[in-house]
Order: structure tokens, then sequence, then C-alpha cells
């Protein structure tokens, strides 16, 4: 496996490789430290305590607050969702979301309307799988508690219209929840502009290890989140009730101190560069994607060219798993098939049911590799109609 070819285009999925930096820290750590952070006052302690800090104040200096606290960190995006999604609903609250989620947000929905807790509505997404805004404030209500939106589809890539929504949100009751999964470390984000939650993974395009994930909460409505978690956090031990303010309320156990470790560092590589040159690459990277997928006969792409390198294909006549088979057996290139995680977009694609292909770069992809990766897809196609 170490002397095939890899050319790895599943970043939607996890970032690979990981930098140096980023491995020796989370080795560093583990042989040097070891401690649990929040658990002691010894000198190693301190140490797994400063390296959390980091971290919180990484994330909030990458979204645009002061105020650290503000940010819980989790084990995924998924954690970090929930805990944002079943702490601020209540029983007979009403949620708007879109078509364009990914199941993390609309398996909790889900569960909850499925008991009769929630009322939910979803709305639709176009045949590019974006979200209309005025649709999505059209739907909120005075029984509105929380509007749910990803800033970008993980299954093609295409933008949802957040600021605007933000914007909407300002004139009406319920908060504003973000799912950042596929956006922070490569998209500029400022949750000033009117999120107040906002939740995104650590080993995506913010480049850490898997493991890791955040959750910022609005001081605003910091009061309103009840954890939906509950165990020790290292504080107020002497008492049979959580914490009250954040961020030790919404953290429960122990945090994942190896690999925030690593992410630590991979936030600090992302300040020290600037998220504008990877969004610059990103842009880039996504321009020779797309360009090059379209001209190829056989194969269809769904949705339209975007900032992000993520498209979704289908080629003609062969189901998106047999050609992820073929792509990694005969070619080295590494994708994903499948529904991808997102149960509703593809009624409006028009790609269930079988889901698509996906091909998803990161800053780490060089243009030779979609290159490459565009060419194996052609003559997947080529070969598959030549008969």
């Amino acid at each position: 496996m170490n002397q095939r070819q890899r050319i790895y285009l599943d970043h939607a999925a996890t970032s690979w490789p990981k930098s140096v930096a980023v491995v020796d820290a989370m080795t560093r750590y583990v042989h040097s430290c070891g401690a649990a952070a929040g658990r002691g006052g010894y000198h190693a302690a301190a140490e797994a305590d400063g390296i959390v800090t980091n971290v919180r104040r990484s994330v909030a200096a990458l979204i645009g607050t002061s105020d650290i606290s503000s940010v819980s960190l989790h084990s995924n995006g998924t954690a970090a969702l929930n805990a944002g999604i079943h702490g601020v609903l209540r029983p007979g609250d009403h949620v708007v979301t879109s078509a364009a989620e990914h199941n993390s947000v609309l398996r909790p929905l889900h569960f909850l309307r499925d008991r009769n807790i929630i009322d939910l509505t979803v709305v639709p997404v176009d045949r590019d799988g974006v979200t209309d805004a005025d649709q999505m404030l059209a739907a909120v209500t005075n029984t509105t508690r929380l509007v749910t939106l990803t800033h970008a589809s993980n299954v093609t890539g295409a933008m949802q219209p957040i600021e605007s929504v933000a914007k909407g949100m300002q004139a009406k009751e319920g908060f504003l929840l973000v799912d950042a999964a596929q956006t922070f470390g490569t998209t500029a984000i400022d949750v000033a502009m009117g999120i107040d939650l906002l939740a995104a993974p650590g080993h995506k395009a913010s480049a850490g290890p898997l493991g890791t994930g955040f959750l910022y909460v609005n001081p605003a409505i910091q009061n309103e989140l009840v954890p939906f978690v509950q165990g020790g956090t290292g504080s107020r031990s002497e008492s049979l009730d959580m914490p009250a303010v954040m961020p030790a309320k919404l953290e429960a156990g122990n945090l994942n101190v190896h690999a925030l470790a690593g992410w630590a560092v991979a936030l600090q590589e992302l300040r020290k560069a600037g998220v504008e040159p990877r969004e610059t690459i990103a842009r880039s990277l996504a321009s020779r994607l797309y360009d090059g997928l379209a001209g190829l006969p056989h194969v269809r792409v769904f949705g339209k060219f975007g900032p992000l390198p993520i498209a979704s294909v289908a080629i003609e006549d062969l189901a998106p798993t047999d050609a992820a088979a073929i792509l990694d057996a005969e070619f080295g290139v590494e994708t994903r098939a499948g529904w991808h995680c997102a149960a509703l977009i593809h009624g409006y694609l028009g790609s269930d049911p079988e889901g698509t292909l996906r091909i998803s770069a990161g800053h780490t992809t060089t243009e030779v590799e979609i290159d490459a990766a565009v060419s194996a897809v052609g003559q997947v196609a080529r070969t598959l109609h030549s008969h």
C-alpha cells in the first residue's frame, strides 16, 4: 500500500496528508506530556491546559470572535452540531432547515420530529443544490426556535446563502446555526454577520487530525443552551449540576488532548499563512476540476462551478461505487461514491438512487493530481462506451 501510487481526492471526508508538524506535536504530547486537561495543577496538566487554550484562541480568531470561552471543543463536527441542536431546542419548537444539509443535522432533527418534540420545515434546493434565502426566511414563524443552514454542500461544494439568511434573521425570532464542515479553514467566516451557533470538525480544511471539532455559541444565547451530555468537567466537582458557564457546560468528559495538540499546530499554520491563500488555491483547483470534467463525454457533472474543489459526477451506465473501485484499482485515484451522508439533496440533483462519484481536493492537492484524476475519469468513460 505504501508503494502504490495514491492520488488522494477525498478531502471533503478528511484532509490528508497531515503536516509533519501536526504529527510531531501529537507524538510529542503522547511521549512527553500525556496528562488530561483541566484535571490537575501539576506541570504536565498545565501543559495540556495550554494546548486546549491555544486551540480555542486560534478557532476564535479564525471565526471573528475575541471571546475564547464561546468556543467549546468536541470529538467531531457531528458531536458539536448535536450539542447545539439538542442544547437549544425545546418541546413545541419549530425548526427550519434545508435539503442541502448533512445527516449530522438532518438525523438529530428527524429524531426530534419523529418523536413529536419539534415541528420541522425542510426548504428545498434547486437542481444545482443551492438553497434560496428568501424561501428559508419565509418559512420562519413565530414559533421558530432554530434555523440551520450548511455553509457549503458536501456533495457538490455549492455555497449556501448564509450571509443573506443571517441578515434576514436579524428581524426575526430564532437562532441561526451554520454547519461549516466544508469551509472552516478554506473560506473566511465571521460570526459577527449574525451567526448564533457555528460548528465544524478540525480534520477537514483546517488540516487537523480526526477526533476534533468545535461549537461556537454566541455569548448572548449561552444561557439558552442545556447540555445534553453530563459528567465530569474538572471543575465544581462537589456539585451534581453541570457548570452553568461556557465552555465547561458543553464539555463533559476528557478532551481528546493528543489530537488537539496536533490541531493546535495545524491552526497555527493556518493563521500564519492566512485563510486567503488557501481560498485562492481552492478556487484555482475548483476551476481546473470543473473545466476538465465538463469536457468529458458520457460524464455528468452535478451542480455548477463554485469556489470549493468538490465535484460530484456520474459516468453513464456505470454505478458510482464501481467507478470509484476502478479509479482506485487501476489509477490509484481515491474518491468517494454514494450518498455522502446527505439524505435529501440527491432527489433534487437527480442523482438518486445511487448517489454520485465525488472528487474533492484540498490545499495540498496539486494541479497534476487534478489533471490525472480528470484523465482517469475520462478514460474509464471512453473505455466503457467504446464497445
